[in-house]
């Protein structure tokens, strides 16, 4: 199947979807936590991929991207290094959750807590980098050297939680972003999709509120 570029760019297009999922499943985790029927093996599941998933996220930008767009536009280093310092914070915020016990039902206050503190500081963060992200991507960022990017963060990403990946860009994409997306999957991994859809829509059911779901096949 064909993909078309989006406007601003392949980089764009699949970092905006990044950023919708993470808003909702840092969201969903901090109201899930505080409703006594959610299951606490989705909440285990949902948390440890959310810690997992932003760590490596993050830790791609810092490693990688943020090196890249530096050495095409070194005026842009100084907004860079401020959205590293949030990384600081949003691993301090990671390794609380990462520690808060889930099992028990009457013991989630620190769970709660750390959850709504990880939200507030992914959503705060979101609103702060994208502003700057987003035009450096359009201006130095091609797609030929995205899609290379992207496939590396993609095979060094954590088998934590991977499903639940594609259970949230089936909610939060459109059917072009789910496809620009999984053009970059390997191939060996594309007869899992199906599966792991499953997967994933059985544990953001057992988490999430009675709104009907929106999904779509990539």
């Amino acid at each position: 199947m064909s993909v078309e570029t989006p406007e601003g760019g392949a980089a764009v297009a699949e970092t905006r979807l990044l950023h919708k999922m993470h808003r909702a499943a840092t969201s969903l985790l901090a109201e899930a936590a505080q409703r006594d029927t959610a299951p606490s093996t989705a909440l285990a599941e949902l948390r440890d991929f959310l810690v997992a998933a932003l760590r490596h996220h993050h830790e791609s930008e810092d490693d990688v991207l943020w090196p890249q767009l530096t050495a095409a536009d070194p005026a842009a280093a100084a907004g860079l290094a401020d959205l590293a310092a949030e990384h600081d914070a949003l691993d301090a915020a990671l390794d609380a959750l990462a520690a808060a016990p889930v099992r028990d039902a009457d013991e989630r206050t620190a769970l709660v807590d750390a959850a709504v503190a990880v939200r507030d500081l992914v959503h705060a963060h979101l609103e702060h980098e994208e502003p700057l992200l987003f035009p450096a991507l359009t201006t130095h960022m091609s797609d030929e050297t995205w899609a290379e990017f992207s496939r590396t963060v993609i095979a060094s990403a954590p088998p934590v939680g991977a499903h639940l990946n594609i259970g949230f860009f089936e909610q939060v994409g459109t059917p072009g972003e789910l496809a620009a997306v999984t053009a970059n999957l390997p191939q060996a991994a594309l007869h899992l999709v199906p599966a792991m859809r499953e997967q994933a829509k059985a544990t953001l059911s057992s988490l999430q509120a009675t709104e009907p779901e929106r999904t779509f096949t990539a």
